[in-house]
């Protein structure tokens, strides 16, 4: 694990993604990496995570100079996931840049572990956030709270975060 938080982005977002937001999040990924991001940290969900970890392979694919870092919750995380998603799941942990594996099996709260672990490492978070409570909503508030910057690609909301202190 040899990254700077000062030069690392997350992804968190929801896995009813659909590639609404792909164009912002190819020009978002290009203008953080020209800021000095180099790199991304995908905690591989489905939905948003699989998208976001694609674009980055894409642009390295195209000569910028980013690192994927896949951040897995526990080993199998990907077993329940449709096929299509499982067969994405693993074409991008072989073109990662480095897979971090939490936790060799599940275990309740091991969603949250690694959510944090996406936060407590960077210091941008590109969000796919509509309010919906869950996952990415406690992924979007801590990183709020922490001062990160964030930048969020859905259009529905952009929530008013006193409501959740």
């Amino acid at each position: 694990m040899a990254f700077e938080r000062q030069h690392t982005v997350a992804f968190t977002g929801h896995r009813t993604y659909a590639g609404e937001a792909a164009e912002e999040l190819y020009a978002r990924i290009d203008r953080l990496a020209a800021a000095g991001a180099t790199t991304f940290l995908s905690g591989m969900a489905r939905g948003f995570d699989l998208a976001a970890a694609e674009a980055v392979l894409q642009r390295r694919r195209e000569g910028l100079a980013v690192r994927l870092v896949t951040v897995v919750p526990f080993a199998s995380q990907a077993a329940s996931f449709p096929e299509e998603d499982r067969n994405r799941f693993r074409r991008i942990l072989t073109e990662a840049d480095e897979v971090i594996v939490l936790s060799p099996k599940y275990y309740p709260g091991c969603y949250q572990a690694r959510n944090d672990f996406l936060v407590d490492h960077a210091a941008h978070l590109i969000a796919w956030y509509n309010g919906a409570r869950g996952g990415t909503q406690y992924t979007f508030l801590r990183a709020a709270r922490q001062g990160l910057a964030i930048h969020n690609l859905s259009p529905e909301i952009q929530p008013d975060l006193r409501l959740f202190e």
